[in-house]
């Protein structure tokens, strides 16, 4: 497994903010990529779709069909005249604009004038092993529904298919419907993140029994760190669901209450993974230090027995190594001088004991279990 560890740019639309300008002045982000609008027109009996050239052909295909409902999508942030148009027309409050092309804001929902302004986030768990979120805004009115995002790419296009073959109830129930389709399946792909999570924790788990490593170590704590992002997505989502649930009759009908229970259900299973996700993290932590402590306690052991067996040895070789006189002053023999040291076989003796001594400590740590790995 390789080391992921790298910094985290800013995003651009972070970059780009002026400290001290007008509040509701649109900066645009410098990365920003050009618009593209899509549109999907419905009704029970009828669906259309097209994506529309320019804010003008979007304005004609919205008059032609005044009776249907409408999901207006804009991708792409790059041209600040359509932007002002888009605020003007479907009345959209400067600081609302100002909010969505920042494109990091946290989720929640908004009313004004009758309508709806609410945040989610999209989150995908990548092959980095990093989390991606990406700011979907979203607007209601009375027959249609805007949403807005910075990228092409969505988790909304089995929503798309869903309208395109007629499944389920979504032509027939009134356009607030379409926009709990929208929470919903964004909510309701947080799982196979979630799953991609839980299954590289267990990667690492397994990893750390096999070689515990400091670039290992590393990995986990981005990932504890990744977990804490999602947290800081899920809890506001889960209290923008809870705030919808509570909307005014006018806009969030009643009916749709149910439906919302059921997202605000889901969340609530997020939160629970999110937490597991995030004690197993720190559980993985300990197990690196629990994992690098024994390695070291079993390094030490073994040091710790050749240098116990290592002593003896060495006590004996200092102890015949000392030079003292064997003959006197007077020319006499000192007969309790060391008289080993001019045995004939002293030196294959001592070479005897000294074996005899490795032999027995080593015989005495096998019975006391101290030579068996644990």
């Amino acid at each position: 497994m390789t080391n992921h560890h790298t910094p985290k740019p800013l995003r651009p639309s972070t970059l780009s903010r002026k400290v001290g300008q007008r509040p509701g002045t649109l900066s645009l982000p410098e990365t920003a990529l050009p618009p593209r609008l899509f549109l999907m027109s419905y009704s029970q009996e009828s669906f259309l779709e097209q994506e529309c050239a320019s804010y003008t052909a979007l304005q004609e295909a919205l008059a032609a069909n005044p009776n249907l409902n409408h999901w207006i999508d804009l991708r792409g942030y790059s041209d600040l005249g359509l932007l002002e148009k888009l605020r003007d027309d479907f009345q959209i409050h400067p600081l609302q604009m100002e909010d969505v092309l920042n494109d990091y804001q946290r989720p929640k929902v908004e009313e004004d004038s009758g309508r709806l302004f609410i945040v989610s986030r999209m989150i995908t768990f990548n092959d980095k092993h990093r989390l991606e979120d990406r700011q979907l805004s979203m607007f209601t009115g009375p027959n249609y529904v805007l949403t807005l995002q910075s990228d092409y790419v969505d988790c909304l296009e089995a929503l798309r298919e869903r309208l395109r073959i007629g499944k389920g109830s979504i032509r027939k129930r009134p356009i607030s419907y379409l926009m709990y389709a929208v929470q919903d399946t964004i909510t309701d792909y947080y799982f196979p993140a979630m799953a991609r999570i839980g299954e590289y924790a267990e990667e690492l788990e397994d990893c750390l029994f096999d070689n515990p490593s400091r670039s290992l170590l590393s990995q986990i704590l981005d990932l504890k760190r990744e977990v804490v992002k999602v947290r800081r997505i899920v809890w506001p989502e889960r209290d923008k669901i809870n705030e919808l649930m509570r909307m005014e009759d006018d806009l969030v009908p009643d009916e749709l209450e149910i439906y919302f229970k059921d997202v605000y259900d889901h969340t609530i299973q997020l939160m629970d993974l999110v937490d597991n996700y995030k004690e197993m993290t720190s559980s993985l932590s300990d197990l690196y230090l629990s994992n690098v402590s024994h390695r070291m306690n079993e390094v030490m052991k073994v040091l710790t027995i050749i240098s116990t067996i290592f002593i003896p040895l060495s006590f004996i070789v200092g102890l015949y190594g000392m030079n003292f006189s064997r003959e006197n002053p007077r020319g006499g023999i000192n007969p309790l001088n060391m008289p080993e040291l001019y045995h004939p076989y002293g030196y294959l003796t001592l070479l005897v004991v000294m074996a005899l001594v490795v032999t027995g400590m080593v015989y005495y740590f096998y019975r006391k279990g101290w030579l068996r790995s644990n």
